[in-house]
């Protein structure tokens, strides 16, 4: 199985990227594709832009990771309830390719923030508007109160019952059946 694995920012020192690359160890006989979006670098989307120039390479280099994916694992980090304006950028800009941005692939959706919300705002968003996209959510979850559950030193989750609601999110991507 081939994991397609990012973090929806481009903070270097995101705790969602600590949270995805830790979920990424989670899943056996996986070959982890691990995507930094701050190697997609593209100017913020504008029609004007698309009609002088096209859709930027690296928006097409950013959906050939997705097209050779068999599932996504992403983690969203929350800006004021919403998106990262990386992961939209790019997100628009891999919409203008077409709508089937996901690909029809199986994803697992994850949020952290250091507070008690977990981002749970930019989960709830990302959910809803993935099908529209072509996206086949098939797990979730958010991790609240990030420095109170997760040892940074360790890079891992230290509250036991957050670990095994990940474990079983991440247990979706067995039950597929076209992912062998």
């Amino acid at each position: 199985m081939k994991v397609l694995t990012f973090a929806a920012t481009n903070s270097r020192k995101s705790i969602n990227k600590q949270l995805v690359k830790y979920a990424a160890t989670k899943l056996a006989n996986a070959e982890i594709d691990y995507v930094e979006i701050n190697d997609f670098d593209l100017p913020i989307y504008n029609i004007d832009l698309e009609e002088q120039y096209g859709i930027p390479k690296c928006a097409h280099a950013f959906q050939a990771r997705i097209e050779q994916a068999d599932v996504i694992l992403v983690s969203f980090a929350e800006h004021n309830g919403n998106f990262t304006v990386a992961f939209k950028n790019i997100f628009d800009w891999m919409s203008r390719i077409g709508r089937n941005v996901y690909r029809d692939k199986p994803i697992v959706m994850l949020a952290t923030t250091p507070g008690p919300g977990g981002g749970n705002t930019v989960l709830k968003l990302a959910e809803t508007a993935a099908p529209f996209f072509n996206g086949k959510v098939v797990g979730s979850l958010s991790i609240p109160s990030f420095f109170d559950n997760f040892d940074v030193d360790r890079g891992e989750l230290t509250n036991s019952d957050l670990v095994e609601k990940l474990e079983q999110v991440l247990s979706a991507f067995a039950s597929e059946p076209q992912i062998t």
